[in-house]
């Protein structure tokens, strides 16, 4: 379904698209062939010109977040005007942009809409081969983890287990048009409480060692390497990581009981059921947001979620149901909402946003006007002015996790990012402590810069609060 334009978005489009002409593409060459050269004068094609559209009420943005403003936007239909800067940038603007792009999940998607717009010839020849070549390397790593995928749960099947997949794959197709165009780090199921001693048997059987406990979330990995990079997104590499959530025995409503069977690859695998999977998705993006960062593609996701049923009256009747047994469903789903809004424009319909949107705290609306774009555009590690969205949820018996001490003073080293192995060498082990010390010494430059700058913003976000007389109700942007 067509999403609904922000007024200020003005339609410019000419309706023949047959004057597009022939596409035309950069062709593929080896990556080491083609280095960055200095771009030429920008001259938009006119295809390009014809699909633009002005936004005027939009931030005061930073130089590299209106750069990712730009690469985020290109997923709107119709694609507003902001865009026209992806024909200006530097050799050092696309060096941004693909780390930005590869960080925050959306480089294949990225891909994928400038070629389904025939825009490829936007990109430098080496950004092109790149972005393709990280297409194809995630194309086998994609089979390659849903092989795993597929195995394990053979397993627990052989082992008469109760489980289901979270997130992942089990996406496809609503939030994610192709498997291979997402960046997927690992592999999520969940599990009955009484399967989880035999499930974590079957993955240990597999190779993988436990490596944390949070909750009740167990984390797994298998061939954790010494050397961390952004390669890693794409390529397959003998590194997997698998949770498994259990699912109390005593949930009054268990998940585990109201199963879809979807085939993949001729298998047919439980997920959770529509309803549910699309309330986690939902309620998983809300817990990102009121934390340090969050990966850009889950914003995009989440939003194509909604638009694939956005005329379904009858999935957000049944959703508001089952949504409005947690109180913070309802709003969790409606600052999701509202954030993706404030960046990309009016997508969900009203039977959604009655119920999710419209019961956002005025305080939290705030929020994200104010800081929504310096926190879904920034970069890794994140920030802490979440906990100012913390503390805007608050009155509506929004608890946070944990305190704000412990958020802003954390007592404890981060966790190993990497473990010994048996056998392993005294290299391997000088380069695991490198690793190691190279993101306690991120983690601790994190904590000082974003402590101090919480602090500050705090002051000033106590006389936003005062200034816009937040206990009255603002219309929705």
């Amino acid at each position: 379904s067509a999403c609904p334009l922000r007024p200020s978005l003005h339609p410019c489009l000419d309706a023949d698209s047959s004057a597009r002409g022939p596409v035309r593409l950069a062709p593929v060459v080896p990556l080491s062939a083609l280095p960055m050269t200095a771009r030429p004068a920008p001259q938009p094609s006119v295809h390009f010109a014809r699909i633009l559209h002005s936004r005027s009420d939009r931030p005061s943005l930073s130089g590299p977040q209106r750069v990712r403003e730009a690469l985020l936007l290109t997923f709107c239909d119709p694609i507003p005007r902001e865009c026209l800067r992806l024909w200006l940038f530097t050799r050092g603007d696309w060096s941004r942009a693909l780390h930005w792009l590869d960080i925050s999940g959306l480089a294949l998607y990225f891909l994928d809409r400038l070629e389904q717009l025939d825009l490829c010839d936007i990109l430098p020849p080496a950004v092109l081969a790149r972005l393709r070549q990280n297409l194809a390397d995630n194309t086998n790593r994609t089979a390659s983890m849903m092989e795993e995928w597929i195995e394990i749960q053979r397993s627990f099947h052989t082992a008469g287990l109760s489980w289901a997949t979270l997130k992942g794959f089990s996406l496809y197709p609503q939030s994610v048009p192709r498997p291979q165009l997402r960046s997927q780090l690992d592999i999520d199921f969940l599990i009955a409480e009484n399967s989880a001693p035999t499930a974590r048997s079957i993955l240990e059987s597999r190779g993988y060692r436990l490596h944390a406990i949070s909750g009740r979330s167990w984390e797994f990995k298998r061939s954790a390497p010494t050397r961390i990079t952004l390669d890693d997104l794409y390529k397959p590499t003998p590194h997997r990581s698998a949770e498994l959530h259990i699912e109390s025995s005593a949930s009054p409503t268990p998940l585990l009981d109201r199963l879809e069977w979807r085939s993949f690859q001729g298998h047919s695998l439980p997920v959770l059921s529509p309803l549910d999977l699309f309330l986690g998705q939902g309620l998983h993006l809300y817990k990102h947001i009121v934390s340090e960062c969050t990966r850009a593609a889950h914003l995009l996701e989440f939003r194509r979620h909604v638009l694939a049923r956005y005329d379904d009256t009858a999935f957000w009747r049944d959703l508001q149901h089952l949504a409005e047994a947690d109180r913070r469903a309802p709003i969790g789903l409606g600052v999701a909402t509202l954030l993706i809004t404030r960046l990309m424009g009016p997508f969900a319909p009203p039977a959604f946003t009655s119920w999710t949107v419209d019961r956002v705290p005025p305080a939290a609306r705030l929020w994200i006007d104010t800081y929504g774009h310096d926190f879904a555009l920034g970069d890794f590690p994140g920030t802490k002015l979440y906990l100012l969205l913390q503390q805007a949820l608050a009155p509506a018996g929004i608890a946070a996790k944990r305190s704000r001490r412990a958020a802003l003073l954390p007592k404890k080293l981060p966790p190993a990012i990497v473990h010994a192995t048996p056998g392993e060498s005294l290299l391997s082990r000088l380069r695991r402590n490198w690793t190691q010390f190279r993101f306690i010494s991120i983690r601790a430059r994190f904590h000082a810069f974003q402590g101090l700058r919480y602090l500050y913003e705090s002051r000033r976000w106590h006389k936003l609060i005062a200034q816009s007389g937040a206990s009255s109700r603002p219309t929705i942007h």
